[in-house]
């Protein structure tokens, strides 16, 4: 990596956007000042020279995977589970830094008669061990989102493939180490965009890659979800017992990051259906915040009969409503937001319009094709004939063994399927540094008053001759998923 280069990726994180106060892993804090914009424009027309190209890499055939877990709060713990449907996994390792979650998931792989994991837990390095193990194939890690890149980074140059929660990036500059590592290993990094995967989603995906919508020329996605009350739920233990967001990790982020910094959920289902980074990619982002109307408030409130708060006595909340707009190589655009601080009903929005039709999934699921929306008797007719094989083929059982409603468990299968066939990832990583990167970005733009920002090419130009993802298990799909007999257990 050039110097200059390695100057812009730390440029063009926003100050603080690193920092966290109690951080339980060290040295995984960024904190750079922010630069001038002359200086990131000039630093991102350098190009990166791609090793290897992940995009549509199969990696030798792994029949039965065996998988260590990293983190096993509410989201880890579910993940344990969902895995333990999947034929060909074995559950070999699972780390958490609090021996109580350790204990629950191994009480529940127990009830499911599977064997006992390798247990890690105790200290903030512990992880370490996990991955170093030699009988591993695949690292599952959800952990606070400032542990995600040195965990992938370390478990990549310990052999092993990583899946990893959102976003798999804080900074631009972690966004190329996951790229580098992953380059050099040949280890796919997954991020698990389990929004990819929900039905609408693939459903639309399908029709768009059919040419049912013409040319796609605009997609909006979002990331609306009133979370203020669990950002400043305290634990009420040392273990961190009903505590949603361990060592108040959410808090510090909307405390010391003002941008969108939680962008992947809305974008990735859009960037699928817009081909980036196979065939398209992003150019350049603008971004504007509102002001904060919410967490100080609620800051202050908490403050006034718990001093457990006051550690955000002087914090600069991040603005309420996040609005960020891309456009792309081909001249197609992209609008993303985030608001989680506010009054509202849940929304991804997922709009994807094109010269001949267009969709809608908020608040209801609505389709176009042409200048009037489908009526309930055409909706069920595009949903028979344009339902992609992947949800014919594990979408019912995915409804019964749930996740998000059960796009979680179709991630999770495809994802093992294509492991077990040596078949190619549908996230490489490139998709997750690039989703991922738009926090930072918009970060950088917000605080320059919300002047554009050149997005970085992270596939090094192979996004020309990349190919889309399959959706419609053209090969693959033989993997097996274990019948429920009743809740926890398996047969």
């Amino acid at each position: 990596m050039t110097t200059n280069r390695r100057n812009f990726l730390k440029a063009a994180t926003f100050a603080g956007a690193g920092a966290m106060t109690g951080s339980l892993i060290t040295g995984c804090s960024t904190e750079q000042p922010v630069s001038n914009l002359a200086t990131i424009l000039e630093s991102t027309r350098k190009s990166h020279a791609q090793k290897f190209n992940m995009s549509g890499y199969a990696a030798p055939a792994i029949p039965v995977v065996r998988v260590g877990f990293i983190g096993l709060g509410d989201r880890g713990s579910e993940a344990v589970k969902r895995l333990s449907f999947i034929d060909g996994v074995e559950i070999t390792a699972i780390c958490d830094l609090r021996k109580a979650a350790v204990d629950g998931s191994q009480k529940y792989l127990q009830s499911t008669g599977r064997p006992a994991a390798r247990e890690f837990s105790g200290d903030d390095t512990i992880w370490k061990k996990l991955a170093e193990l030699p009988d591993l194939d695949l690292i599952y890690i959800v952990t606070p989102w400032i542990w995600h890149t040195p965990m992938a980074v370390y478990a990549m140059e310990n052999g092993k493939h990583v899946c990893c929660e959102v976003p798999i990036a804080r900074t631009v500059e972690e966004a190329w180490q996951l790229v580098e590592t992953s380059e050099k290993t040949k280890k796919h990094c997954m991020m698990l965009e389990n929004c990819c995967y929900d039905f609408f989603e693939l459903l639309t995906l399908n029709m768009a890659r059919q040419g049912m919508f013409g040319d796609i020329i605009h997609g909006e996605g979002a990331y609306i979800h009133n979370l203020l009350e669990m950002n400043f739920r305290k634990p009420v233990d040392s273990q961190q017992t009903d505590d949603a967001y361990t060592n108040m990790w959410r808090l510090r982020e909307n405390a010391t990051r003002n941008g969108n910094v939680y962008p992947t959920h809305g974008l990735g289902p859009i960037c699928q259906a817009l081909n980036i980074n196979r065939g398209d990619k992003m150019e350049h982002l603008s971004s504007v915040s509102t002001g904060d109307f919410s967490m100080g408030a609620k800051e202050k409130e908490l403050l006034s009969d718990d001093q457990f708060y006051a550690e955000w006595k002087d914090s600069k909340f991040r603005g309420n409503l996040n609005t960020s707009i891309i456009k792309t190589a081909l001249g197609k655009t992209i609008m993303v937001q985030h608001d989680t601080s506010s009054t509202q009903p849940y929304s991804r929005i997922h709009l994807v319009k094109g010269t001949k039709g267009m969709v809608c999934k908020y608040p209801i699921e609505h389709i176009a094709l042409g200048e009037s929306w489908a009526d309930e008797s055409a909706m069920k007719e595009l949903y028979e004939k344009y339902t992609p094989e992947i949800v014919k083929r594990v979408g019912e059982m995915a409804k019964k063994v749930g996740g998000h409603g059960g796009m979680d468990f179709i991630m999770d299968w495809r994802t093992i399927d294509c492991l077990r066939n040596g078949l190619p990832l549908d996230q490489n990583v490139y998709d997750g540094a690039l989703w991922s990167s738009i926090a930072p970005l918009s970060e950088w733009s917000v605080a320059n008053n919300s002047q554009s920002i050149v997005v970085p090419d992270f596939t090094g130009g192979s996004w020309k001759t990349n190919k889309p993802h399959d959706i419609n298990l053209e090969a693959g799909g033989n993997t097996k998923v274990l019948e429920l007999k009743e809740a926890g257990t398996i047969i």
